[in-house]
């Protein structure tokens, strides 16, 4: 599992292991990483030796991981030099290294003259702010940015790319895009959730023995492929479809019929032994899947089920507005997406003694939360969290980051690393609830049968676009090739 601790934890963890080591150990070793990972790119493009490669140095332990790790790279052959976009405040231990390796500095005049190397450069290496900067870059630091990065080199960025926060992901003005990340002793929230994850490129982790002095308890995790096959349902040799649980779905309507096609087929690619239909769209569903139990409602009367999912393609009328009422009555697990979560009371969802699932998308989460679209994308961290205290309700926050957030705030909030662009598709979140809704009533609880579904439907989404477009149909047909997958 991947795991992301907040800056006050990483802080005083380092400083934990700064007392028990000698002074200048710990950046010593994160300049060491740095330098093999820049190396690596740098033989990606031909050489190391005579290489170009300029630094971009702040004033803090970030510039001094840059400049150790530029006089490394010095040493081994290649031109180096550091702009120091605070010089008094530079690292005094990192920038005499530099120099004795025979690295130079230039301010950033002197780089955009024609006597250092035309413009020609084959390595950025962006040290100008670390986990405490706040705000995005500084006017004068944005535009040296701009300037270097408009020749073509590669930008390995130090710890995180400078201008976002490393606390929440937020991009609250300039930052810099890197090709490559590298982080010293665990990820920080930043890295991993959107829209500071976007800037991120490629993410390596460096281990500087920060492990032992970190909590228990991260502040995110995401699940990678051994996590989730030990989470995933598997029926034993006394099964039958009632033991392995029965999902109920209420969605579609005369406008929709399709969202209950899609629901359906996520739940019955979702692990449950059966699944129960309610709403208008039976006849839709049966002749796409005619394995399907179908009742015509209200829901409290179509059978013994396990979990419910109630919400995509209903509508906004009295009709579905008593389906959303009738289904979080029931005493077990409940699922509610797209328009389902329109129609929610949050007194109601508030008081259910059995679990509630909420999977919006931004704008969906906007509305649950009185703010704007553009406020949820920017925040995204920061929303989960609210919605789930404020319905205490498990909610997955779809998008091109999807996080889970249990409605315990000290339980780590998941980043789901699986999916693509072409996931961005019409009936696509209809799958996921229904495949969501089946693991819940397989036996999983809330956050992991979230968390699982995501992850699977994610990869579904890989292996069916391929690098081309795909539809939801598609998703939902290559969810067991994926749970194969993850299984193997």
């Amino acid at each position: 599992m991947r795991t992301a601790y907040s800056v006050e934890t990483v802080r005083a963890a380092e400083r934990a292991l700064m007392d028990r080591l000698p002074e200048g150990t710990l950046m010593r070793r994160a300049a060491a990483g740095l330098a093999a990972v820049c190396t690596d790119v740098l033989r990606g493009r031909g050489r190391v030796y005579g290489a170009r490669v300029v630094l971009l140095v702040g004033s803090g332990d970030n510039g001094g991981d840059a400049l150790y790790a530029g006089a490394l790279l010095a040493r081994r052959g290649a031109g180096v030099r550091a702009v120091l976009t605070a010089p008094d405040r530079a690292h005094p231990g990192g920038l005499a290294a530099l120099r004795a390796a025979g690295g130079r500095t230039a301010d950033d005049t002197d780089l955009r003259g024609p006597d250092l190397w035309g413009g020609h450069l084959d390595l950025l290496v962006d040290g100008i702010t670390g986990i405490g900067g706040r705000g995005g870059l500084r006017p004068e630091a944005a535009v040296l940015v701009r300037s270097l990065a408009a020749t073509g080199a590669p930008l390995v960025a130090v710890d995180l790319p400078s201008g976002v926060e490393a606390a929440t992901g937020e991009v609250r003005g300039e930052a810099v895009r890197a090709d490559v990340t590298v982080t010293f002793g665990t990820y920080k929230p930043g890295l991993l959730v959107d829209p500071a994850a976007e800037r991120t490129g490629a993410l390596h982790l460096v281990d500087i023995g920060l492990g032992p002095e970190l909590p228990a308890v991260p502040e995110l995790e995401a699940l990678q492929y051994a996590d989730v096959a030990a989470l995933l349902p598997e029926p034993a040799a006394e099964s039958d479809k009632y033991r392995r649980g029965v999902v109920g779905v209420v969605a579609g309507s005369a406008r929709y019929p399709g969202a209950a096609v899609l629901a359906v087929s996520g739940a019955l690619r979702g692990g449950a032994g059966a699944v129960r239909y309610v709403g208008p769209g039976a006849d839709a569903v049966i002749a796409r899947h005619p394995e399907t139990l179908v009742h015509a409602g209200p829901p409290s009367r179509a059978g013994r089920v396990q979990s419910w999912v109630v919400g995509p393609g209903i509508g906004d009328g009295s009709e579905a507005s008593e389906a959303v009422r009738n289904v979080l009555a029931a005493e077990v697990p409940v699922l509610v997406d797209a328009d389902g979560l329109r129609l929610l009371d949050v007194a109601a969802v508030r008081a259910r003694p059995a679990p509630t699932v909420l999977t919006p998308h931004a704008g969906e989460a906007a509305a649950l939360l009185g703010a704007t679209r553009d406020e949820v994308e920017a925040g995204r961290l920061t929303a989960v969290r609210e919605l789930a205290a404020r319905y205490r309700a498990t909610v997955l926050l779809k998008g091109s980051t999807t996080l889970v957030a249990a409605p315990d705030p000290d339980v780590p909030v998941r980043v789901n690393p699986t999916g693509t662009p072409w996931l961005a598709t019409a009936g696509s979140g209809d799958v996921l609830s229904g495949l969501t809704g089946s693991l819940l009533a397989a036996g999983l609880d809330p956050r992991d049968a979230a968390s699982t579904g995501a992850h699977l439907h994610g990869l579904a989404a890989r292996r069916a676009a391929d690098g081309g477009p795909v539809t939801a149909q598609d998703v939902a047909e290559a969810i067991p090739a994926a749970w194969r997958d993850v299984r193997a």
